[in-house]
């Protein structure tokens, strides 16, 4: 008789093992950027190598490994697709003279000192319009971007203040992905979770606005307004380009998308559309130079390297170096979340939480861990709301209080990952380093630490028993469970 093959039953790895494909990552992301000067994807690539053979190691079989590759790239199937649409849009409306438009006016219209803040509202009030915080940086964010070397402001600087903007917005939009994802999640009304963010979203703002402020005129003083490089660059525009404020009308259509509530998708192609035709009408382009402009961008020469720099970009080719980081990094993230690696590496976050403020600080960084180490929004925002919900509800705490915090953590964080799908689009897009524009992103980092904060000082905390509750009646539930916990703390 043949003896009969043991068959290894699945199981999820150890401390040790788990943190292999950790420290392999990382290691192999510090080498790739600092010593070797190459791109993300093929570290990438030997991390998922090493993920799926110590996946193999516990008892994991080829086909769940690729099955968990594949099940997390056709999650993010549709955000892959708005990316190529972007680039698209992105070389249709400099064809069309609509970028140009926007950074010839906003040379002339925007006070130096004042060009941060009044970009960041920008940003916001596209990315609150259009629920997508990769729609506002990649239109009025690329402007934005012309507008500050004009003004003589760094690259990193202006694509943080951007990227603050474009995700206050989406964080409050209904219209947002990553809100819905929150909200789903936690299993609360949508509506009720955009109203728990704003507790903590809106004084972000506020503290990234002021920072703006002040370090719009430390550069303005510190270096000066040098008007020459914005004559230059006016000029070189105006050398290439027939510019008018009907330019400026392409932008309309993302308004009026928004307000339809068309999906994001249709409307980038449409706007992309709007694009092409005002390329034919206004600049003289032919329907071949459009359609090869989709493909591959625009590229044009003005004899001015600043203005070229701003003007070639765009086009489905120049995405795909995003696209295919996004894939390897969704496949690695993957197999984690698939063979056991998450369950193991931060279940014992749960553990030993002691306080509100304890247990919001440790959905916060989960949710930043979950940026760094599966490279997904998405995961950084479902798993600490998996593993945190029993000790939300546990504690009378309201569902709408666990997405908001989730949303403070994972969703704020992903762009400063370089190889988070947030991170690699932002970059793409802006054309700046996230390590670069990071410390900038004032928005972004500032809201998980003031969440953490606030909590710890019994501010905006939300229980089950305020939900519903509107006026008066909320206020005298408040004043009730203030009392309560300060007669249990007192016991």
């Amino acid at each position: 008789m043949e003896k009969e093959k043991k068959v290894r039953t699945p199981h999820n790895p150890n401390v040790f093992q788990a943190i292999i494909p950790v420290v392999v990552l990382l290691g192999l992301m510090l080498l790739a950027a600092l010593v070797w000067g190459i791109d993300p994807h093929v570290p990438l690539i030997i991390s998922c190598v090493v993920t799926a053979a110590v996946a193999v190691w516990c008892g994991h079989d080829w086909n769940t490994i690729i099955t968990a590759c594949l099940d997390s790239i056709k999650s993010a199937t549709e955000a892959l697709l708005i990316i190529m649409c972007v680039g698209m849009l992105i070389a249709s409306w400099v064809w069309a003279g609509t970028m140009p438009a926007m950074v010839y006016y906003g040379l002339e219209i925007i006070s130096p000192n004042a060009f941060l803040v009044v970009g960041c509202i920008l940003c916001g009030i596209v990315g609150l319009a259009t629920g997508s915080s990769w729609t506002a940086t990649g239109t009025v964010g690329v402007a934005l971007m012309g507008v500050a070397m004009g003004l003589g402001i760094d690259a990193p600087i202006a694509a943080g203040m951007a990227i603050s903007g474009a995700y206050f917005g989406d964080k409050l939009s209904p219209l947002s992905d990553s809100t819905n994802v929150a909200a789903a999640a936690a299993e609360t009304p949508l509506y009720d979770h955009v109203s728990a963010m704003m507790t903590t979203t809106i004084p972000s703002l506020c503290l990234a606005l002021v920072g703006y402020g002040i370090l719009g005129s430390i550069i303005i003083d510190k270096n000066g307004y040098d008007a020459t490089l914005t004559e230059q660059i006016q000029q070189s525009i105006l050398d290439n380009f027939n510019i008018g404020w009907w330019l400026i009308l392409p932008i309309l259509v993302v308004f009026w998308a928004a307000i339809k509530r068309i999906p994001a998708i249709p409307s980038l192609l449409l706007a992309a559309a709007v694009g092409g035709a005002f390329a034919m009408i206004f600049q003289g382009a032919s329907l071949g130079e459009i359609l090869g402009g989709f493909q591959a961008g625009f590229s044009i020469e003005t004899g001015n390297d600043v203005a070229d720099q701003l003007l070639n970009r765009g086009g489905i080719d120049n995405m795909m170096w995003t696209i295919s980081l996004i894939m390897f990094a969704l496949s690695y993230g993957g197999i984690l979340e698939k063979c056991g690696f998450v369950e193991t590496l931060l279940g014992g976050f749960t553990r030993n939480i002691k306080t509100v403020g304890g247990l919001v600080a440790a959905t916060i960084v989960t949710g930043i861990v979950c940026d760094v180490i599966l490279t997904d929004q998405y995961l950084a925002i479902m798993i600490p709301s998996r593993l945190y919900r029993k000790q939300f509800d546990d504690r009378g705490l309201s569902r709408s209080f666990l997405s908001r915090t989730t949303e403070d953590g994972g969703t704020l964080w992903s762009p400063m990952i370089p190889w988070n799908g947030c991170g690699a689009y932002q970059s793409a897009t802006l054309g700046v380093a996230n390590l670069k524009f990071w410390p900038y992103a004032f928005m972004n980092f500032i809201n998980p630490i003031l969440a953490i904060i606030m909590t710890y000082c019994g501010v905006g905390i939300k229980y089950k028993e305020y939900d519903g509750l509107k006026g008066a009646a909320l206020k005298e539930a408040k004043a009730k469970k203030k009392a309560e916990l300060k007669a249990a703390k007192e016991k």
